[in-house]
């Protein structure tokens, strides 16, 4: 497990911004646009489109084609992902890693671009599971202060850092449609975060690989090539679902399928992220989110202490479909110190 080491973006890098599943900019260029300028203004980044950036139906081939361009240009310093989609499993494994191997970039996104990243991480590739365009810098009247924070980190700095537990968090989006213009000036409402979930007394040192789980368990249902189980006994599991609101079931399930698999039973530790518990089609209450977030917690614990009873599972975690959110490490050092609750991760 040798990753490469890749270079930080400076003031005034060009970046390329991708859709390699749903090209968001087509159905929202408002938002897009609003996202372009916070990197421009915020970051002093240059954003380039690609051709299939925003182009609604594009093909396979056709991302494809514009994944292997941004990594081929010299001239993009890393590559930005508008969102996420549900068919990066279909093509993905049809990439040829050369392109990747001999241009390795830092590369930015989640949910489905979970196919993209572990192909990187069988080449040697680390990534950052997080910080999409349209998810993190097009919000509402500003950034979350505690998002900018990691994503600085992320483009900016380099060596070990402690993580925090955010204080508050939203995942309602009730009244922030992206159909309408106005609610990007529009600010979110906070609850109060519960903080880190932790259960496990052992300390340890692992390399992040895992992402969304709903994407994990088509890796596993179409046969597509994942770490090896020497390779687990190094890695500490990143996990997270998405914005459909899987049930405690199914979650179950998933995590029972890696148990059979041999890798819960030799993983380093386990970070799993706040779960999103709200959706424009799936409104529940404050009540009925934390019923849900509940049940998703203890299907985990069930699930994972099957297999392993010592290995440190921390839930809660700001990363994934989330807001405030990390851009984690993905094919990086985390360390975990059980004794003093700490984190730590090598951005």
């Amino acid at each position: 497990m040798n990753f490469v080491k890749l270079n930080k973006l400076k003031k005034g890098d060009k970046v390329a911004i991708l859709s390699p599943s749903f090209a968001a900019p087509g159905k929202w260029p408002h938002v897009y646009e609003f996202g372009l300028e916070r990197l421009k203004e915020v970051f002093g980044l240059e954003p380039v489109e690609f051709p299939t950036t925003k182009k609604l139906g594009a093909s396979k081939e056709e991302r494809m084609a514009d994944l292997v361009a941004a990594f081929e240009d010299k001239n993009i310093k890393a590559i930005i992902t508008t969102l996420g989609g549900d068919d990066q499993v279909t093509y993905v494994k049809n990439l040829s890693k050369e392109p990747f191997t001999s241009n390795p970039k830092p590369f930015f996104g989640y949910s489905d671009n979970t196919h993209f990243m572990n192909f990187l991480w069988l080449n040697g590739i680390p990534s950052y599971y997080g910080a999409a365009l349209f998810t993190q810098f097009a919000r509402g009247d500003k950034m979350d202060d505690y998002t900018l924070e990691y994503i600085k980190k992320a483009f900016f700095e380099e060596g070990e850092f402690e993580i925090m537990a955010s204080n508050t968090y939203n995942d309602v989006s009730l009244g922030h449609s992206w159909d309408d213009p106005k609610n990007l000036g529009r600010a979110r409402v906070y609850d109060p975060n519960d903080g880190w979930i932790w259960d496990g007394d052992s300390s340890a040192v692992g390399i992040t690989w895992g992402g969304c789980l709903e994407s994990i368990d088509e890796m596993l249902r179409h046969n597509i090539q994942i770490p090896t189980l020497d390779d687990f006994k190094d890695i500490t599991l990143l996990l997270e679902t998405s914005e459909e609101i899987p049930s405690a079931d199914y979650v179950f399930r998933v995590l029972r399928a890696l148990g059979e698999r041999g890798i819960l039973e030799r993983i380093q530790a386990i970070l799993v992220g706040r779960p999103k518990a709200w959706e424009f089609d799936k409104q529940l209450d404050s009540e009925q989110r934390r019923i849900y977030k509940v049940a998703q917690r203890e299907a985990i614990s069930r699930a994972v202490r099957q297999y392993n009873k010592t290995v440190p599972v921390i839930q809660n975690i700001d990363f994934g479909h989330t807001d405030p959110q990390i851009p984690f490490p993905f094919g990086k050092i985390v360390r975990i110190d059980s004794t003093q609750k700490k984190i730590r991760v090598e951005f």
